[in-house]
């Protein structure tokens, strides 16, 4: 089973109304990186059978677009297992609840979603440290309990390789 860890993007600043802070949408800069990223998953030719996404509207937004860039066309799943609060178990229970598939997507919350993509893939028993940044995109080859990152992308990343892109594409003007 392949699980791509996607955090959700930007959604500017956090709010103190825990209810208000649920609903928080993704800011310009969010939409962008969502943009970038679903295209670059997609030229990866990366395909998920499901994506599973926290129920906070940041999350579901950034879900929603990433999926539309990849060309996911499912229906989104929600779970309370990615949730910022979210404890280890609760995602390995999502884990399960998913082993059938064989590419899942889960988009969640840091600190947690970082704790997850660092637990699963040690093999010692401790915590690998991983930080995802807002929109940042890593893929995990998992066989049985463990997991091996294969590449983790960030939004900055993806965009300086498409300005790169973009730039070797123009025709080179020649010089007289």
């Amino acid at each position: 089973m392949i699980i791509y860890f996607l955090r959700h993007a930007s959604a500017g600043e956090h709010l103190a109304n825990p209810k208000k802070d649920e609903k928080r949408a993704l800011d310009k800069e969010g939409i962008e990186q969502c943009g970038y990223v679903g295209r670059a998953l997609a030229a990866l030719e990366a395909q998920v059978d499901v994506i599973v996404s926290s129920p906070l509207k940041r999350a579901t937004q950034t879900a929603s677009l990433v999926g539309n860039e990849m060309g996911y066309e499912g229906k989104l799943q929600i779970e309370t297992g990615l949730r910022p609060e979210a404890t280890f178990s609760d995602f390995r229970k999502l884990v399960e609840k998913y082993a059938r598939q064989e590419a899942i997507m889960v988009v969640g919350h840091n600190p947690n979603l970082s704790q997850f993509l660092g637990a699963i893939i040690s093999d010692s028993g401790c915590e690998a440290s991983v930080e995802l940044k807002k929109g940042a995109v890593a893929k995990v080859e998992m066989r049985r309990s463990t997991g091996t990152l294969q590449w983790c992308l960030t939004p900055k990343l993806v965009r300086a390789l498409y300005a790169a892109a973009v730039e070797s594409a123009r025709p080179k003007t020649s010089r007289k």
